[in-house]
């Protein structure tokens, strides 16, 4: 059984990894027709070979460390990104799984959780004014929103019953009766993820790069790749808990079509919305999300004592 875990573990990795690559590409070729441009399309044909040609680009080119860094840390933080968006992966629901996971939230929970210290370990190492801050500011908001997070997913456990994720795909439909919740939780994945309009973390016009700013080459390509891949992981998950179908079960292929409307939708954001104010990103999260939070999970603690 552990070799075959290892093999489908294996092969979602690397096809994490293309779709990954072409999401990037994906991303900007969007924004290029939404700004009424073109994206990338000298590369090989149409383009499509761009993702691998900026990822020989970046890991080829020479790794510039500054001197007053902290060069362990500062070399471990994006390995360390990129070894939890990987780790995301093994909790995959697909229909042909060689090795079930009975407690899949909970492992998504703690892994995601991890990734606090990877965006801190990568600001306090560079030893850069501008690192740090967004470093801070990355932490202060991704503990923010895992509060108010944790709160709507244990709403949507408690209709569920089940932490499997793979028990979740046939019978999620009941999760359509939190619409508004579903909204929320989509917001909240947003500035769990850092992107816009709550990219605080790597805000090019206040911080000049945010966390990542001395970083280049591989290790900047390694923190690049960890964000899309929990991009997609995210757009996974949220299609698995709050977008099911009733009385229809779920095939791979409509899970995956869900995966990638969701995927969409987050350029589409970002073509659309520009960067919040940070004190508005913190009303937000403790004066409308984690009330409306507590207030689902008091509504729904009844409704499912009655169910059961």
């Amino acid at each position: 059984m552990s070799i075959t875990f290892f093999t489908s573990l294996l092969l979602s990795i690397i096809l994490a990894l293309v779709a990954m690559a072409f999401y990037t590409l994906m991303e900007r070729k969007f924004l290029g027709y939404f700004h009424l441009r073109k994206g990338p399309n000298k590369v090989g044909l149409m383009g499509i070979p761009q993702p691998f040609s900026d990822a020989i680009k970046l890991f080829v080119k020479e790794q510039a460390k500054p001197s007053p860094a902290n060069i362990s840390p500062f070399m471990v933080a994006p390995t360390m990104g990129l070894i939890l968006a990987l780790m995301m992966w093994a909790i995959y629901p697909h229909a042909h799984q060689s090795y079930f996971l009975h407690f899949s939230v909970l492992y998504f929970l703690c892994v995601s959780s991890m990734n606090v210290y990877a965006t801190f370990m990568a600001g306090w190492s560079s030893n850069s004014k501008y690192a740090l801050l967004g470093a801070l500011r990355g932490v202060a908001q991704t503990i923010s929103y895992e509060v108010s997070m944790s709160l709507i997913l244990l709403s949507a456990l408690m209709l569920l019953m089940t932490m499997d994720f793979t028990k979740m795909v046939n019978y999620s439909w009941i999760s359509l009766m939190m619409i508004p919740l579903t909204v929320t939780w989509f917001i909240t994945t947003l500035a769990e993820t850092n992107r816009t309009p709550f990219d605080f973390a790597e805000g090019e016009s206040e911080l000049v790069s945010g966390f990542n700013v001395e970083y280049s080459s591989g290790l900047f390509a390694m923190i690049f790749m960890a964000e899309y891949m929990n991009i997609l992981i995210m757009c996974l998950f949220t299609s698995t808990i709050f977008m099911g179908m009733p009385y229809i079960t779920i095939s791979d292929t409509m899970l995956i079509t869900k995966t990638v409307f969701l995927a969409m939708v987050f350029v589409w954001v970002r073509a659309t919305f520009p960067r919040m104010r940070y004190d508005h990103l913190m009303n937000l999260t403790w004066k409308t999300f984690l009330p409306m939070s507590l207030t689902s999970l008091m509504i729904v603690l009844p409704i499912t004592t009655l169910i059961t």
